[in-house]
C-alpha cells in the first residue's frame, strides 16, 4: 500500500460545508488525488485538552460546535464509523515516545473534522478518531505528537491536522465572505509558505518571535497547532507541497499543505 502524506487543512467556517468557494472546491476536488485512506486521524483545533487524548468512539457523534449559522449546517450530520483500533495504535505509538495519551470513549467529531470530511469524502465511509491538541504546549510538542504518529502512514492511514492558517475572528466577522485578504494576513501565510519550502523548521517553532504579524493572525494558537501536528507525521526531508491557498473575511487564510 502506498504510503498517504500528512495534510494540514484550513477549515474557515463552518459554512465551509455547504457555501462554494475556493477552498470548498479544492477540498471536495483533492481527495481523488489519494490512495484511499484506511482510517482518517484528525488533530482537530476544537478539541482541546490538558494531556493527548484519543476517542475510541465506535459510533462517533456529528458535533455542532457553534451558534449563529444557517439551520441547514445544524442539520448536517456525517456519520462515518469511528475507528478505536486506530486510536489504540496512535496511543501506543506515543507511549513509545514518552507520551501518554488518555482514551476518550465518547468523544463524537467536531467540526474542525466533520466539516473538511463531509467535503473530502462525502460518503462518510472511512473509520475516524480524534486527536486533542494541548494549546499551552506550543508547537515543539505537537511537532512531536505527529513524528510519533508518522509509522500511521505507512498502514495507510491519513492524518489530518485541522485548523486554520490565520485565525482572527474579530477581523473576520468585520469583513464579508469576499473581502480581500488584508496585508498582513497575505505577510503572515507568504512567511509560513517560504519557511515551510526552505525546511526552516526553528523558524517555524519560533514564529511567534519570528513571522510577520504572528499575534494578529493568532490571538491565541490553537488554529495553528495541527500544522506541526501534520509537518511531524511527514517524512524529515519529503517533499512539502503547498496544495491550496485562499482567504475569506479578508483575515481567514484557508492554505493546505501535504507533507510526504
Amino acid at each position: 500500500m502506498p504510503s498517504l502524506p500528512a495534510l494540514f487543512v484550513s477549515h474557515g467556517s463552518p459554512m465551509l460545508a455547504l457555501e462554494d468557494g475556493p477552498a470548498h472546491r479544492f477540498l471536495r476536488g483533492y481527495a481523488a488525488r489519494l490512495p484511499r485512506p484506511q482510517a482518517i486521524l484528525v488533530a482537530s483545533a476544537h478539541w482541546l485538552s490538558t494531556v493527548p487524548m484519543l476517542s475510541t468512539a465506535a459510533e462517533p457523534a456529528t458535533i455542532h460546535d457553534f451558534r449563529g449559522f444557517s439551520p441547514a449546517l445544524y442539520a448536517m450530520r456525517y456519520p462515518a464509523p469511528g475507528a478505536p483500533a486506530l486510536a489504540t495504535a496512535a496511543q501506543r505509538l506515543l507511549a513509545a515516545a514518552g507520551i501518554a495519551a488518555t482514551m476518550v470513549p465518547d468523544r463524537g467529531l467536531d467540526h474542525g473534522a466533520w466539516v473538511p470530511l463531509s467535503l473530502l469524502y462525502p460518503a462518510a465511509d472511512i473509520p475516524v478518531t480524534q486527536l486533542a491538541l494541548q494549546p499551552d504546549a506550543g508547537p515543539a510538542h505537537h511537532l512531536r505528537l505527529g513524528r510519533a504518529l508518522r509509522p500511521l502512514r505507512e498502514a495507510g492511514v491519513l492524518i489530518i491536522g485541522s485548523g486554520s492558517l490565520t485565525h482572527n475572528l474579530s477581523a473576520a466577522f468585520a469583513n464579508p465572505g469576499d473581502a480581500p485578504a488584508a496585508a498582513w494576513v497575505d505577510a503572515f501565510a507568504a512567511w509560513v509558505a517560504e519557511r515551510l519550502a526552505a525546511g526552516a523548521i526553528d523558524d517555524l517553532l519560533a514564529y511567534r518571535r519570528r513571522a510577520p504579524f504572528a499575534a494578529d493572525n493568532h490571538p491565541t494558537e490553537e488554529h495553528l497547532l495541527p500544522l506541526f501536528v501534520a509537518l511531524g507525521a511527514g517524512s524529515d526531508g519529503g517533499a512539502i507541497e503547498r496544495l491550496h491557498a485562499s482567504t475569506t473575511h479578508a483575515a481567514l487564510a484557508m492554505d493546505a499543505y501535504a507533507f510526504e
